[in-house]
């Protein structure tokens, strides 16, 4: 298989798979302790989680911060890089909007961004 350095090539090999965008996009709202993330994504095992963590981490998009408290604290956070990519989430999000519409799925089962993307677009 031949393996293309084209822009979309790179983007999926940064931000594909199942947890990536869904972490990014709780990122882009506000910093998250490592337990935020099993709430606010039910389903995502503690390897898993980890490990999409340490990759958006080692590709610049994502900080992780420890303080020294009793228990350990860790916080993630969008770096400048992170943040730059708040736009392809907003935009991922209305378009998964519309296919919701479209598709008549039902709403209690999705994940909404109106809000924030209501928030981003005052600032």
């Amino acid at each position: 298989m031949v393996n293309y350095n084209t822009g979309i090539n790179i983007f999926m090999n940064i931000a594909g798979g199942k947890w990536k965008c869904l972490i990014l996009f709780f990122l882009s709202q506000k910093s998250v302790r490592t337990k935020e993330f099993y709430e606010l994504i039910p389903g995502i095992t503690q390897k898993v989680l980890t490990d999409q963590l340490k990759q958006l981490e080692k590709d610049g998009l994502v900080r992780r911060e420890i303080f020294k408290e009793v228990p350990p604290k860790v916080e993630y956070s969008l770096t400048d890089l992170g943040k730059s990519f708040v736009p392809v989430l907003n935009t991922m999000c209305e378009w998964g909007n519309k296919y919701v519409i479209i598709k008549g799925i039902d709403k209690d089962q999705q994940i909404y961004c109106d809000m924030f993307l209501s928030s981003q677009n005052e600032m």
